[in-house]
C-alpha cells in the first residue's frame, strides 16, 4: 500500500488510500464522505448505518444501503418509531440488511426515542459538536478514531436515550457527516 498518503486513483487524482480498494468507495469517498449532512432523518439514517456497520467493513454496510433504505422505510423517524413486532421479525430475515438483533432493537428504540423531539432538535445536537477545524491530516495516521468531541456527542446522545452510540462510532459519524473533514491534506476531495 503506501505510507497513509494520499495516492492516485484510476483517474491520477490523488486520493485517501481507503477509498480506491472499491469503485463503490471512490464515488462515496468523493461524493459523499465529509460532505455536510443535515435533517433529522438524514442522519438518523447515518447514525443506524454506523451503529450497523460496529465489528464490519463500511463496504459492507454501503453495498447493502439500498436494502437498508427499503426496510427501514427510507429512515423516516416516524415511520420507523411505528414498526411493530412483526416488523422486527420481518428484520430479522431481511437478507438486504445486516441481521444483527441487537443493532435492530437499537435502530427501533432510537427511532422511538427521537420521534418525540422537535423537529431539527437531531441536527442541532449533533452540530453543536463539530469542532472548530483544524489541520488537515497528512497522512492516514494523523486520523484519529475517537476525540474529546466524539466523546462529548455519544455521552449527550446515550443521555437523550439513544443506543449504539459509542464515541468511536459518534465519530465516524462526524466524519461521514462532514463535521470533520478527515479527507488528507493532498485529497482531491478536500481540494474540491
Amino acid at each position: 500500500m503506501t505510507d497513509g498518503a494520499a495516492i492516485a486513483g484510476p483517474d491520477g487524482a490523488l486520493r485517501c488510500p481507503w477509498a480506491l480498494s472499491t469503485e463503490d468507495y471512490v464515488v462515496y469517498h468523493d461524493e459523499e464522505w465529509g460532505r455536510p449532512v443535515h435533517g433529522d432523518d438524514a442522519l438518523f439514517e447515518r447514525l443506524s448505518l454506523e451503529a450497523f456497520q460496529s465489528g464490519l467493513s463500511w463496504i459492507t454496510i454501503l453495498r447493502r444501503r439500498p436494502g437498508f433504505r427499503a426496510a427501514f422505510a427510507d429512515f423516516r423517524i416516524g415511520k420507523v418509531a411505528d414498526f411493530t413486532e412483526s416488523d422486527r421479525a420481518r428484520l430479522l430475515t431481511d437478507p438486504g440488511i445486516i441481521r444483527n438483533a441487537a443493532k435492530i432493537d437499537a435502530t427501533l428504540s432510537n427511532a422511538r426515542v427521537l420521534a418525540e423531539w422537535a423537529p431539527g432538535d437531531l441536527d442541532d445536537l449533533i452540530w453543536s459538536h463539530a469542532p472548530e477545524p483544524g489541520p488537515a491530516p497528512r497522512t492516514l495516521a494523523d486520523v484519529q478514531a475517537v476525540t474529546p468531541e466524539s466523546t462529548a456527542l455519544s455521552k449527550a446522545l446515550k443521555k437523550k436515550g439513544l443506543r449504539f452510540v459509542g464515541p468511536t462510532t459518534a465519530y465516524a459519524l462526524m466524519q461521514a457527516c462532514g463535521l470533520v473533514d478527515d479527507h488528507l491534506e493532498a485529497c482531491v476531495a478536500r481540494l474540491a
